[in-house]
């Protein structure tokens, strides 16, 4: 009993026994069930990605399409005679390289390669879904490491086939990282910056941070930078390094943000009293939470008033919330300050004047003496441009 290659074969060898007309007939018709077979593969493709993981779908159908222009190419050869003249070239490709063995072996491997990082992207996914604290971006980080890793040991396995030295390529691997570790060495400190800022997650896309005298929402990390879109709209790139080597404030990653406004009270009023009204009005109002509760605290004596802080917290931080927040407490504890009679105090300066007694002042015509030749004047004294020396005491000048 035959077995399918070799019936496969002595079809094929029955295609040299074909007419003129028959070979070409035989001609179109294998070319046109190549032209098929490509058109069809669109269609199976997504059956094998439901029936088979998706990267060993694509290896059987890749697998399928290369054994089938491997056969048409068979019958072709055979059905124009040309046997040959593929034999000589064979030979000439096989005492020319003398690899073929290898190149099947090295297209293996890469074949194996694509099917592995398949179930390394599987696996890692099924980690993620089990573990919240890992990210998207993470998780696509780690695949992406982890499929560099596997390309670059099948590269190592192939040159291993092909017997090449990877002695001289590891030498020169060595001088040229440090060539360019010495020129990129900016480049490659961000790069690892960001690969530890990737898995210590001080921050996450969205969240409100100020790094490096910069303050907004963050809309991207990546490898090498951080984008930060600003409250004024502008998008700001900072490497990595330096966001690793700056403090780094998150002012959403709690949920909740505590806002302070200061405020003074005149040292003539009840100091508690107005902590307490304080208090009650920040705890009536709809943008601030009721736990914590709003807290007064004194800071301070000040010039003109003792100052009082404010406390207040809201939730889901952001700056929009931030400043209703602090625009409804400063709003309110105005108006009601103003309706209990309680004195916010402002700094202000008096000039008060007083009669005079010496110094400068400004002589009337009359009051001018007549001066003599000398310089001076008739009742020995010194004039200066109508200002006569007296002394008196200067104006008062208080400031509280």
């Amino acid at each position: 009993m035959r077995g399918p290659l070799s019936g496969l074969l002595s079809t094929i060898d029955q295609l040299a026994n074909f007419s003129q007309a028959e070979k070409i007939a035989a001609t179109a018709l294998i070319l046109l069930a190549g032209v098929a077979a490509v058109w069809a593969t669109r269609y199976v493709r997504p059956r094998l990605r439901r029936r088979f993981p998706q990267h060993v779908g694509d290896v059987v159908l890749f697998a399928s399409l290369v054994g089938g222009a491997l056969v048409a190419t068979i019958s072709l050869v055979v059905l124009w005679n040309q046997g040959t003249n593929a034999a000589q070239a064979l030979d000439r490709i096989n005492a020319t390289a003398g690899k073929g063995f290898a190149i099947f072996l090295a297209l293996a491997v890469l074949a194996g390669a694509y099917i592995v990082t398949g179930f390394v992207k599987k696996a890692i996914d099924r980690f993620v879904d089990g573990h919240d604290t890992i990210s998207q971006h993470q998780s696509e980080i780690v695949y992406r490491v982890s499929q560099l890793t596997v390309y670059v040991s099948a590269v190592s396995i192939i040159l291993g086939l092909w017997k090449v030295n990877l002695s001289g390529l590891l030498v020169g691997a060595g001088f040229l990282g440090i060539v360019v570790g010495m020129a990129a060495r900016q480049t490659l400190g961000a790069l690892l910056a960001g690969f530890v800022l990737m898995f210590s997650r001080p921050f996450e896309i969205g969240d409100w941070v100020e790094v490096d005298d910069e303050e907004g929402i963050v809309t991207d990390i990546s490898i090498v930078n951080t984008r930060i879109q600003t409250f004024a709209g502008e998008y700001v790139m900072i490497p990595n390094d330096i966001v690793s080597g700056e403090k780094i404030v998150n002012k959403s990653r709690k949920g909740r943000l505590r806002i302070e406004v200061e405020v003074g009270v005149d040292y003539e009023a009840d100091v508690e009293r107005a902590a307490e009204l304080a208090e009650e009005t920040m705890k009536d109002l709809d943008e601030v939470l009721t736990v914590p509760t709003p807290k007064v605290v004194l800071k301070e004596f000040g010039d003109s008033a003792v100052t009082l802080v404010l406390r207040c917290w809201i939730d889901k931080p952001s700056a929009r919330r931030q400043w209703r927040a602090r625009t409804a407490v400063i709003e309110s504890v105005k108006e009601t300050f103003d309706r209990e009679g309680v004195k916010i105090p402002f700094p202000q300066r008096e000039l008060t004047g007083r009669q005079e007694s010496g110094g400068f002042r400004v002589a009337d015509e009359t009051d001018l003496p007549e001066a003599t030749a000398d310089g001076g004047t008739a009742d020995g004294g010194t004039t200066s441009g109508g200002v006569t020396e007296d002394a008196s005491e200067p104006d008062e000048v208080r400031e509280r």
